[in-house]
């Protein structure tokens, strides 16, 4: 079974890869020292397995987890942390606690290959449950093969939703993330982004005008003169907003 390491910490590599090291089962294929060399990495060498630590500076653990298109059997690895914790148990997602022991990491890796066995996928679901809280967001990580753009959220013009992603535009560029439009507006600061319709979400900041386009239709008219269609219920939105 192909294993890939990911954790900021030199020690925390190394104890992982002496306790793999007393399974002739396992190959060690990577170990990054954070989410960038993960994505790289694991996007070049796919692994069977990651070993990944939740708390990592740059791009957390989750970060790297969502950005992953062909998803790994992954054991999260976290110092404890209740909110991670009890949504990887309400998930039935493995994770070790550091330090960890020998004993339950092959008892998780044990599990992983019946999983790998049974063809059974990784459950997205409980990434978004173990984010942090506040969950606000003030950057979005976008996955451009094995590199990640970040994209810092003044950034952003508007955000389309075009089937099961997202497309962000951002300084006349468009990226597409796999993301429901739904789930990045609640991540987002209402404040400064609206949904104006089913399928857009503006960034405030970015709003020039707001004009009749027919009778009982209306179209709102960005910076950039980008023009974006406003629903009924997006124009009680941003009229309730801008009134404030």
């Amino acid at each position: 079974m192909r294993v890939a390491l990911v954790d900021d910490e030199d020690l925390g590599r190394a104890i992982l890869a002496e306790l793999l090291g007393e399974d002739p089962g396992i190959e060690i294929v990577a170990s990054c020292a954070n989410g960038f060399e993960a994505i790289e990495a694991i996007s070049r060498l796919n692994p069977d397995v990651v070993l990944l630590d939740v708390q990592m500076p740059g791009m957390t653990g989750i970060e790297v987890a969502e950005l992953l298109s062909e998803t790994p059997a992954i054991i999260f690895v976290t110092a404890y942390d209740q909110h991670a914790v009890r949504a990887f148990d309400l998930h039935a997602v493995d994770y070790l606690l550091k330090p960890v022991q020998g004993e339950r990491l092959h008892l998780a890796l044990q599990r992983a290959r019946g999983r790998i066995g049974r063809g059974e996928g990784f459950d997205r679901s409980a990434l978004a449950a173990a984010r942090p809280v506040p969950a606000q967001l003030d950057r979005l990580l976008i996955r451009e093969g094995g590199r990640v753009r970040i994209i810092p959220v003044g950034e952003i013009d508007h955000i389309e939703g075009r089937d099961d992603a997202v497309v962000v535009i951002a300084g006349g560029c468009e990226y597409r993330k796999a993301q429901r439009l739904a789930d990045l507006e609640a991540a987002l600061d209402p404040k400064r982004f609206i949904r104006i319709h089913r399928s857009f979400i503006l960034n405030l900041d970015r709003l020039a005008r707001i004009e009749m386009y027919a009778r009982n239709s209306r179209v709102a008219v960005l910076t950039n003169g980008r023009r974006l269609p406003v629903s009924r219920a997006g124009y009680d939105r941003l009229r309730g907003r801008l009134s404030r």
